[in-house]
């Protein structure tokens, strides 16, 4: 599971703080310029590797290899997205190494251009409708013509607005599986396919295998359902066979004997395409606490599947924060102690709370369903049997969070000052800010994921197209709940006891109304983490009013959302938090689909239209991403390598072309 950045950072100014102890995130004083583009509604940042200097040689090595690794895996991930995708982005690269024109049709081609790059395909990253050029088609054809591109049907894919509309759908009517772009499914219905799981999914298995993690379902010619396998030897087996002989030079330097058995497990996974494998893989890879260097790779979150059960690509390469790290280790090592105070039904709870993990990192290469926009707190894996016997892995990404306020700081605007009601909102925020945003991010993804349990019989699919913002919420709530905690303050994490008001004040003010600011004039709001924070601020904003929780206030023709009281709002948090884990481990399908489709979906258009005049007038951009650094080995004079060094781009278009030459493989 992952948790991405409720707003850009810059909703909370330039004076926000981090780190546990509440030491202002100050932006360095160097030369180094954080963000390196903008275009359309996005931003594009590059981060520094804190700690490289003070890696060995072979630990170096060894992120080297697992970075290689992640990148080979970039054209699986466009080609999930959507089939077509990789036809469009070879196009684009093709036009981007024939000369450029100067013209306003060519700029907006370019802007395209990025924009398809940014999103892993012609769909949006985080709105999932397909976008188009603003270029004429014909110019289009044009640009094709120069480079030698001969392709029919591609500027149908491209200008047509009935072909591919939605990565993943979010009608309400229709066949979600049919109207979905992404590539998981071919010529079946979604009652099709749940028939077909049905059958040979066994609800009582102790240790159920996430059937459908790793594979296509197609129907063929013959009317026989079948599930294809990403695998070497497979779908994908070409960038499998990349990735399988990076992760084995990775093997031969790793840190350790634990490091050692998970990358061979998760080599025989991919070799295999047995989910008994990853599922070991798994279990051997959360026992490593101990590494500096780690890694994610493989076929993972399924957020993108209209029916949560196949799993998008994913690479992520990090090194260990160790004084950061000892905010969540305190977390982790009291995680009993928070599950046994948790507000829900005792029969949800887990009675012993098993290997949870955590700790701060820094990432060194971002790839697949991580690159270029990224998450800022990861916890896996996502298997509840093995969180409930064996335990998970909980991050929180340092070096991608102060990015963000770095680059904020370059910017001349907040939203902040234009959504908040007041100078005491503000000047919360700017004390405290950052800070308690930082510790919800280490709830949400250190104990709230890993908290709880399902009753015996109830399927992990149980929730269905609604189970990834029902878990984003059940985790938030967790993270909400504790962050007000007096015992926060007592294991020395908050640094005051009033510093959860500002984390309070801001998830509500961007659950109502900021977070609107990603979403297209019209359209409802569809992503798994922003429904998850409408669902709730909505959720609490509504069952509040009778006692003035949070007040909504016009002002000079503006709308604010001012929490009145924060201690009926802790309790608001709990009430919801209880009825969503109960949801969740009954199975409770209806009840899910009803918080969703009553709370998080539908965006009050007035409202909304007066957010997005309100933001775009302070000319920023809602989304961000990143490009990497370029780990490089250095040779000394007899060949040999003798270091390897991060080189920082500032060419954001000259990444995406790198990354298309050196690692296509599909």
């Amino acid at each position: 599971m992952k948790q991405f950045a409720k707003t850009m950072i810059s909703l909370l100014g330039s004076a926000a703080i981090v780190g546990g102890c509440g030491a202002p995130s100050e932006k360095p004083e160097n030369d180094f310029k954080y963000t390196i583009d903008s275009f359309a509604d996005l931003k594009v940042m590059r981060y520094q590797i804190p700690g490289w200097e003070n890696l060995s040689l072979q630990q170096k090595e060894y992120a080297y290899h697992l970075a290689e690794a992640a990148k080979y895996g970039r054209d699986i991930l466009w080609d999930q997205n959507c089939k077509d995708n990789l036809r469009v982005r070879h196009a684009l690269e093709a036009i981007l190494e024939t000369p450029a024109e100067d013209s306003e049709d060519y700029r907006n081609f370019v802007v395209y251009a990025k924009r398809v790059f940014f999103s892993n395909g012609i769909h949006h990253h985080y709105a999932e409708d397909k976008f188009f050029p603003a270029c004429p088609r014909e110019y289009f054809a044009s640009l094709l013509d120069k480079a030698g591109v001969s392709d029919p049907g591609l500027l149908d894919i491209i200008y047509d607005p009935a072909i591919y509309p939605q990565r993943r759908s979010t009608e309400t009517s229709g066949d979600i599986v049919k109207q979905s772009a992404v590539n998981f499914y071919e010529n079946v219905s979604r009652a099709e396919v749940e028939k077909y799981y049905a059958g040979i999914v066994d609800p009582k298995d102790p240790h159920p295998i996430s059937y459908g993690l790793n594979t296509k379902v197609v129907k063929g010619k013959d009317g026989v359902i079948r599930e294809l396998p990403w695998k070497v030897g497979g779908i994908y087996s070409p960038a499998i066979e990349k990735i399988c002989e990076e992760l084995s030079k990775a093997r031969e330097v790793a840190e350790n004997d634990i490091q050692k058995r998970a990358l061979g497990l998760l080599i025989e996974y991919y070799n295999t395409g047995d989910l008994r494998k990853w599922d070991q893989f798994n279990i051997e890879w959360v026992k490593d606490t101990i590494g500096t260097v780690d890694f994610i790779n493989g076929f993972i979150e399924d957020y993108n599947d209209p029916l949560g059960r196949k799993a998008s690509w994913e690479g992520y390469v990090n090194i260990k924060d160790f004084e950061a790290s000892k905010r969540t280790e305190t977390l982790s090592s009291n995680a009993q102690w928070f599950e046994d105070h948790s507000p829900v039904d005792p029969r949800f709870r887990k009675e012993k709370v098993k290997g949870v993990s955590a700790k701060v990192i820094n990432a060194v290469c971002l790839s697949g369903d991580s690159y270029p926009s990224t998450p800022i707190g990861i916890n896996l894996p996502n298997a509840d049997w093995i969180r409930k016997e064996h335990g998970s892995k909980s991050v929180t990404i340092a070096n991608i969070t102060h990015t963000y306020d770095y680059s904020a700081q370059e910017m001349p605007a907040s939203t902040l000052t234009e959504f908040a009601y007041n100078e005491k909102e503000i000047e919360l925020a700017k004390k405290w800010g950052t800070v308690a945003d930082e510790i919800h991010t280490d709830l949400h993804e250190c104990l709230g994921h890993g908290s709880g349990q399902l009753l015996p019989g109830v399927s992990t699919t149980a929730m269905g197209e609604y189970a990834s913002a029902l878990e984003e919420a059940r985790a938030d709530l967790f993270g909400l709940y504790f962050t007000a905690d007096p015992k926060m303050v007592e294991l020395g994490i908050m640094p005051d006891p009033e510093a959860y008001k500002a984390e309070y004040a801001n998830y509500i003010r961007n659950g109502l109304m900021v977070q609107f600011t990603r979403v297209e004039l019209g359209r409802p709001n569809t992503e798994a983490h922003m429904q998850n924070r409408k669902l709730i601020a909505e959720w609490c904003y509504e069952k509040g009013a009778k006692d003035n929780v949070i007040e909504k206030k016009v002002r000079d023709g503006k709308t604010y959302f001012v929490v009145n009281d924060y201690v009926k709002l802790r309790a608001l948090f709990a009430e919801l938090l209880a009825e969503i884990q109960r949801i969740k481990s009954e199975g409770d399908y209806e009840a899910g689909k009803a918080l969703i489709e009553t709370y998080a979906v539908n965006i009050d258009p007035e409202l909304h239209k007066e957010v997005l005049e309100r933001y775009n007038a302070l000319n920023l951009k809602p989304y961000g991403g990143f490009v990497n650094p370029e780990i490089q080995p250095v040779t000394g004079p007899d060949g040999t390598v003798t270091d390897y060094v991060p080189v920082y781009t500032d060419d954001y278009i000259g990444q995406m072309m790198l990354y298309g030459k050196k690692y296509g493989t599909l």
